[in-house]
């Protein structure tokens, strides 16, 4: 019996970090002096990042060392889906910043056609917010993976390789 080997296109990030990277965010939004006295507040949700302050600029600075500090902690930029700033009253504003996770069926259908398409001994399949691929070969496999990194700068999403066997 020939064995075979698979492995995983998923769209994650690593919540820990996420957390971490907010709590840093909260520690220097206290701290500078820009921000100090702008009354912001930073909630974090499952799926949602809320960030409520006194202005537009304001939100846009708190915006910036977001993305610094998600950087600093490995996490792509691409999770983050910056919603429009709306006013809550009082001379408040706020933005609300989705955090995107797992493929949806129409990216997991594109990848699938792209790696059916290219490569004749591959077999992709979908598995909810996933994607498996399967083959005989791992240097198959190495070609889907090259074959989906080149395509995923064109994607607004991040992917990661996982249970590669």
């Amino acid at each position: 019996m020939a064995s075979s080997y698979s492995f995983d296109v998923v769209s994650e990030f690593d919540q820990q970090e996420l957390i971490n990277a907010i709590d840093q965010l909260r520690r220097e939004v206290d701290q500078r002096y820009d921000l100090k006295d702008s009354k912001t507040k930073i909630d974090i949700e499952e799926n949602e990042i809320s960030i409520i302050s006194l202005s537009d600029m304001t939100i846009q600075s708190v915006n910036d060392i977001l993305r610094q500090k998600a950087t600093k902690r490995n996490l792509s930029l691409k999770i983050f889906e910056f919603q429009g700033i709306e006013s809550i009253g009082g001379n408040m504003v706020k933005q609300n910043v989705l955090l995107k996770k797992g493929l949806s069926q129409e990216i997991a259908k594109k990848l699938s056609k792209l790696v059916r398409d290219n490569l004749k001994k591959v077999t992709p399949s979908i598995q909810g917010e996933k994607l498996r691929i399967t083959a005989k070969s791992k240097d198959d496999l190495q070609l889907a993976i090259n074959l989906i990194k080149e395509e995923e700068d064109s994607l607004d999403i991040a992917l990661q390789f996982e249970n590669y066997r």
